[in-house]
């Protein structure tokens, strides 16, 4: 009886959050970008991006790598911050000092302003990277987990800066997260 009890507290326990708000800064997006988090299908990566938002991690985090009618990079918190040591050669390449996810794979499919998890081509391998879509990338579907949907502001999405080649790699001045809070 206990562990029913136990278990029914959990379960009407709030969830850490509903959202993420990110404030988008550069020379091609400036404005605020509300994604509303899917804790429901994803919790252990919605749970990962609230954790690292609450950290201060994704403050100054470069967009590394959007590809035009595709999707926009970011979220890399080992590389990714926009420093005195900011090397763009390397943006992309880390993640956290916290381990890396089982993948939370859905049957949500990746429409525009769909946000998911990037990863390496272990399917268990996403960490801090994030992306948004641009447009629909259904061959995208239960191969990536998808953690969240924009709910405001693709309008700023749709202005980030676009790379440059297959890969999408920003030239320049990237745009950045100025400040990701979470909302509750």
């Amino acid at each position: 009886m206990l562990k029913s009890a136990l278990a029914l507290t959990l379960l009407a326990s709030p969830a850490l959050a509903t959202g993420l708000e990110i404030e988008i800064s550069g020379p091609g997006a400036n404005g605020t970008v509300v994604i509303d988090l899917l804790e429901d299908i994803a919790p252990g990566h919605a749970e990962r991006l609230t954790t690292l938002a609450k950290d201060g991690a994704y403050d100054d985090v470069v967009f590394h790598r959007v590809i035009e009618g595709f999707m926009a990079q970011t979220g890399d918190v080992e590389h990714g911050v926009l420093d005195d040591d900011f090397d763009m050669r390397y943006a992309g390449r880390g993640g956290s000092s916290y381990p890396d996810l089982t993948a939370e794979f859905s049957e949500t499919p990746f429409d525009r302003g769909v946000v998911g998890m990037a990863r390496s081509n272990e399917p268990d391998s996403a960490n801090s990277q994030f992306f948004i879509m641009f447009d629909e990338g259904y061959f995208l579907n239960g191969n990536y987990t998808v953690v969240g949907k924009v709910t405001s502001g693709m309008d700023v999405v749709d202005q980030i800066k676009r790379g440059e080649g297959p890969n999408g790699l920003v030239y320049g001045q990237p745009d950045r997260m100025v400040k990701v809070t979470v909302t509750e």
